[in-house]
């Protein structure tokens, strides 16, 4: 699985490809295969991301996309020695989320 990351122009925040627009959340990631290339062009272009690019991902059995890479987990997640400062799950329900 293939996804993309940037981030966002104006706040600065890191960002996912959700196929139509960049999202907070990497569970809304979705694999962009070999349109990489074109979606990261475009988007730059316009000025909605600044320095994306793809990297591989897995999609966990629970449905959650997790970075192959740590570095990448901590950009989804943030750090991982300071909980508190982490960013926390879209869903209310999600208690079981480690990096």
């Amino acid at each position: 699985m293939k996804i993309l990351t940037g981030n966002d122009l104006k706040s600065g925040a890191v960002v996912w490809w959700d196929g139509t627009e960049w999202s907070l959340y990497v569970d809304d990631a979705v694999d962009v295969g070999e349109q990489a290339e074109e979606i990261m062009a475009r988007e730059e272009a316009a000025r909605r991301v600044n320095v994306p690019y793809a990297l591989e991902a897995s999609l966990e059995d629970d449905g959650k996309v997790r970075p192959a890479h740590i570095k990448d987990r901590v950009r989804a997640l943030g750090p991982t020695v300071r909980p508190d400062l982490t960013l926390k799950p879209q869903s209310p329900e999600a208690i079981d989320w480690v990096i």
